[in-house]
């Protein structure tokens, strides 16, 4: 089954691209293979092919998505794609898998070279707030490899491409807009910084409306 992952891989991007048009839009950075978290918005299990397919190819490459070990674990058809297929650095969410401390995970990817796709919500947005409070995780990340850049990244409509308790994606325009990094200061504080990143993402969101 390894052997024929890369050509899933290809196959689910290009999917991906035909169902929601997966539109990149660059503003405030370039797609240079530097090694970067891109930070993102998240309402959907979707949101994870989504960004990956909208990265040109040699960034998709040297790039992993970070995911809940608790929900992609959960089948073994799920724990393929996202092991062999996607590649995807897995968390334990729920403190009961014995994978030790997210943060380790994460900054093992980083040190091997590999940019990773993050979610700061946490978990999927549900509810009608825009964007829910961001987690820790990414300022301590950023702390302990303050040499990558932190990318805010908007995600546009793929909510309603795969909205929660549905197994059949819909055909839909989508965007994934990448901001401007974002650095930790020396005189951040965990608050400082989650509010900063917070309207980095806000203000892409402002970028996207339709107007």
């Amino acid at each position: 089954m390894k052997a024929i992952a890369p050509y899933l891989a290809a196959g689910l991007t290009g999917f991906t691209r035909a169902l929601t048009g997966a539109q990149a839009r660059w503003h405030g950075c370039a797609p240079l293979p530097r090694q970067r978290i891109y930070f993102a918005n998240h309402a959907s299990h979707a949101d994870i092919v989504l960004i990956w397919a909208a990265l040109p190819k040699p960034l998709r490459r040297i790039t992993k998505p970070v995911a809940g070990a608790d929900y992609w674990y959960a089948t073994p058809f799920r724990r393929y794609i996202i092991d062999e297929v996607i590649q995807a650095v897995l968390v334990d969410r729920t403190g009961t898998l014995g994978m030790g401390d997210p943060i380790d995970g994460m900054a093992r990817a980083l040190q091997s070279g590999a940019s990773l796709i993050l979610f700061p919500e946490g978990t999927r947005n549900t509810t009608d707030q825009q964007l829910l409070p961001l987690k820790s995780g990414l300022f301590r990340l950023a702390q302990v490899c303050p040499q990558v850049e932190l990318v805010p990244t908007w995600i546009s409509n793929v909510g309603r491409v795969l909205p929660k308790g549905a197994s059949i994606p819909l055909p839909l325009l989508c965007s994934v807009t990448f901001g401007k990094p974002l650095d930790v200061a020396p005189d951040d504080d965990k608050t400082r910084f989650l509010e900063r990143a917070r309207e980095g993402l806000l203000s892409l969101a402002q970028l996207t409306r339709p107007h």
